[in-house]
């Protein structure tokens, strides 16, 4: 049994794949070919966004969306404590300062800790001992953690009331739905990856970001050439080479011929899995959101007798994360205590993830949920 089952995608689309990855190699239009025209139009008109500006990798996205709204030393960017490195990464990167802001029952970023640290960097208190003094309230960086979008009803009225740029961080959450609006639509900017395991991948690393603002549509553009203006030797900013090579922008073409019936399945396979294992903790869905099912996650004090009762019956499973982002080493500068960020730290100590995609059968998830029951 696969975590996730590339494979059985495989069967499906790649008669499709073949002919454009072909298309692509005898066109010899390797960097920034036709095929990366038309994934950004496909990815901008299913969004609802104006603008899909694709790249190299879901951190690079990242780390470009705080280049255009010119982030950096002095800035203070809020994010979640609970959530892959490369969120926080680009922050420091950028020479910004991340305030990490604890989780709720959705596992993602709690509004009510968010407006509490925003108050307080506002009116020029520290978070931490480590955290710079006076730094400005610049940003707030929300992650779609597992699929499911972050609560913007309530994180837009915050942004606006403190005068914050939205980046949203959908790597995991492309075809996530909330209150019938599509994951990356939210936010001056949005980002998502396309790693393989995200639900929407290429086969190697890809990103992209959105907009609906023509004028970070351009500088986007411009920063993922190193900067360019005119023409490749006309510089006008520092920049990065973050652009998506053609060969992915085709296999992502092929696969988007199955993704949202890939979706539609994971929606079925996550209702199982809701209703024989509903005597566990799992992530609240709000009313009114659907989530893209990146991953399905079990919280557990009992997490290392049921990952060991899997293991026996050969079924992978996953820990995302087993350290949460303001207790990691390369944050120490910043000195955040234990016990800062509490539901983060607990769900980090619980939480363990099991197989997730569109082509698991009804045998495969009642075998899981009866192992996952009785150990």
């Amino acid at each position: 049994m696969e975590f996730i089952d590339l494979k059985r995608q495989l069967a499906l689309i790649e008669p499709d794949l073949m002919v454009r990855v072909r298309k692509v190699i005898e066109n010899g239009h390797y960097i920034l070919g036709p095929e990366i025209k038309e994934l950004e139009t496909v990815l901008a008109d299913f969004t609802g966004r104006k603008y899909c500006i694709s790249c190299a990798n879901g951190t690079d996205a990242l780390l470009m969306a705080l280049m255009a709204l010119k982030i950096g030393p002095g800035d203070a960017v809020f994010t979640t404590a609970f959530s892959f490195f490369a969120t926080a990464e680009v922050i420091a990167l950028a020479g910004a300062t991340p305030v990490f802001v604890d989780i709720d029952e959705t596992y993602n970023m709690s509004v009510d800790d968010l407006e509490e640290k925003v108050a307080k960097v506002r009116d020029g208190k520290r978070v931490t001992e480590g955290t710079p003094e006076r730094l400005v309230p610049k940003a707030v960086l929300p992650v779609d953690l597992f699929g499911l979008v972050a609560d913007y009803g309530r994180i837009e009225p915050v942004a606006k009331q403190y005068g914050l740029h939205i980046i949203e961080d959908a790597a995991q959450a492309f075809g996530g739905v909330y209150k019938g609006k599509k994951a990356c639509s939210f936010g001056g900017i949005s980002t998502t990856s396309f790693f393989p395991a995200k639900p929407l991948g290429c086969y190697g690393d890809g990103g992209a970001l959105f907009t609906d603002d023509p004028g970070l549509a351009s500088v986007l553009e411009s920063i993922r050439v190193h900067g360019k203006g005119t023409d490749k030797y006309d510089n006008v900013r520092m920049g990065l080479n973050a652009r998506l090579d053609t060969l992915q922008a085709a296999i992502l073409l092929a696969k988007w011929r199955v993704f949202e019936g890939e979706i539609a399945a994971k929606q079925i396979v996550a209702r199982k899995y809701r209703e024989q294992l509903n005597r566990f903790v799992l992530q609240r869905i709000p009313q009114d959101c659907s989530s893209a099912w990146a991953q399905f996650c079990i919280q557990s004090p009992h997490r290392d007798a049921i990952i060991n009762a899997l293991k026996k019956e050969n079924i992978p499973t996953a820990i995302y994360y087993p350290k949460p982002l303001h207790l990691q080493t390369a944050f120490g500068y910043l000195k955040y205590p234990v016990g800062s960020c509490p539901y983060a730290e607990k769900v980090a100590a619980e939480i363990f993830s099991i197989p997730m995609h569109a082509y698991l059968s009804d045998e495969e998830v009642a075998k899981i949920c009866s192992i996952v029951n009785n150990s």
